[in-house]
C-alpha cells in the first residue's frame, strides 16, 4: 500500500474503482504535471447514491457527504491516470456543482464535504482554490458533482 492509501484507510475510507463514464468522455486527462478529472458524481459501486435537488428532496448534510464521495471518485480517476496517489504534490482546485432548489444558497457548505475530505487526506497539500456553483440540474439528476485539478510529480 502507498502512504496515501494508508492514510485513506486510517480514515475508514477506500478509493473506489473508477466510475464508468455516463457519456462521451474519459475520467481524467494528464497535461504536463497536472491531472484534470472529469466531473464525478456520487457513484457507489456503480450506482448513483442519491437523486434530487439540495434544499428540496436532499438535505444539505446528506449532500455534503455526497460531495465527499464525489471527491473519492475523482481521486480514483486521478489514480487511474497517474498510477499512484503518492505522486500528488498539491490539490490545486476543486470545482463543485450543486443541483439546488431555487431558494437554496448553501452551495459552499455542501462542497465543503469534498474540500474537508481532501484536507484530511493530504494535509497542507490539500488546501486549494475552489468554486461552488448552484445549478438547475446535473447528469442523472445527481445532487452534486465534483471535479479536481491536481499537481503531481
Amino acid at each position: 500500500m502507498s502512504k496515501l492509501d494508508d492514510r485513506i484507510a486510517e480514515l475508514g475510507l477506500t478509493i473506489p474503482d473508477v466510475a464508468r463514464p455516463v457519456a462521451a468522455y474519459i475520467p481524467a486527462v494528464v497535461s504536463g504535471n497536472l491531472v484534470f478529472t472529469s466531473g464525478q458524481l456520487p457513484m457507489v459501486a456503480g450506482t448513483l447514491a442519491a437523486t434530487g435537488k439540495v434544499g428540496a428532496t436532499v438535505s444539505p448534510e446528506d449532500a455534503r457527504g455526497y460531495a465527499a464521495t464525489c471527491a473519492l471518485n475523482a481521486l480514483a480517476a486521478a489514480k487511474s491516470a497517474i498510477g499512484s496517489l503518492d505522486r500528488i504534490t498539491r490539490v490545486v482546485k476543486v470545482v463543485g456543482f450543486v443541483a439546488s432548489d431555487p431558494s437554496f444558497t448553501g452551495q459552499p457548505g455542501v462542497i465543503n464535504g469534498a474540500s474537508e475530505l481532501l484536507g484530511e487526506i493530504f494535509g497542507d497539500l490539500g488546501v486549494h482554490a475552489r468554486s461552488a456553483v448552484g445549478v438547475a440540474v446535473l447528469p442523472l439528476d445527481s445532487p452534486v458533482e465534483v471535479e479536481l485539478i491536481l499537481e503531481f510529480a
